[in-house]
């Protein structure tokens, strides 16, 4: 006997589908995050929508608003910490828009059921990539920027990003700076660098790296840059070495 077509219907939904048909109609989730309903939704469905998934994806606003994240942060940092040398100011930016710290405010704001994926894509996790949500925010950074302007944009990160400016009472040492400093100080070889694999889909790799200090100590990390990995082991080498 045939199943009930409206069970046939269920069965064929697929992720994403299943996923939107839970969530709130985008322009209410946009205006929940932003404090304002968009006037037009194609931006925004742009700014997540995956290569994957369409040629017209997410990639050009990722790149406005990553200027437009950086800028807000920069200035942020700047009236924020007024006896801050430039290279102290440098460190803190960088700890705030890493694509780990992007991808942690996008599934806080609920990004993830309304991201457009492809097939592969969904099949191959992007949707739990931190390269892809890290994107996809900035992305949607850039629609509201364009619809609303810099004052709307500069008002969304500073809430977005509120709890993490102060994180750090200093600015943070980046771990490969202070790989290096621990390594010149104790009249040891500079760390190399090394990656030993490398895995997942183009659009969501995996790097696994190694670092040594000559034959003292190595250690490895992993991440989904070769940048992130070589952080990671750095960090990973320098607890084993006590710095």
């Amino acid at each position: 006997m045939a199943a009930p077509l409206d069970l046939v219907h269920r069965r064929a939904l697929e992720p994403d589908r299943r996923r939107l048909l839970s969530a709130q109609p985008l322009g209410d989730w946009l205006g929940k995050i932003f404090g304002r309903k968009p006037g037009a939704l194609a931006a925004y469905e742009r700014a997540l929508t995956h290569g994957s998934q369409a040629a017209e994806n997410y990639e050009r606003l990722e790149f406005l608003g990553d200027r437009v994240l950086g800028l807000t942060i920069a200035e942020w940092l700047f009236e924020r910490f007024p006896q801050e040398p430039e290279g102290a100011l440098s460190r803190r930016l960088n700890a705030l828009v890493t694509g780990p710290v992007c991808a942690e405010v996008a599934r806080e704001l609920g990004v993830v059921p309304y991201l457009r994926l492809g097939k592969q894509a969904r099949e191959d996790g992007a949707a739990d990539s931190d390269n892809v949500l890290g994107d996809v925010i900035e992305a949607l950074i850039g629609a509201y920027y364009l619809e609303h302007g810099f004052e709307a944009a500069r008002a969304f990160v500073r809430k977005a990003w509120d709890d993490r400016v102060d994180v750090h009472t200093k600015a943070p040492k980046h771990p490969k700076s202070a790989l290096q400093e621990w390594a010149a100080a104790h009249n040891r070889r500079a760390p190399e660098y090394e990656v030993v694999d490398r895995s997942g889909p183009n659009h969501s790799p995996r790097f696994k790296v190694k670092v040594a200090v000559g034959k003292l100590a190595e250690a490895t990390g992993e991440g989904t840059s070769k940048q992130e990995a070589e952080t990671a082991a750095a960090e990973a080498l320098l607890q084993q070495l006590g710095g």
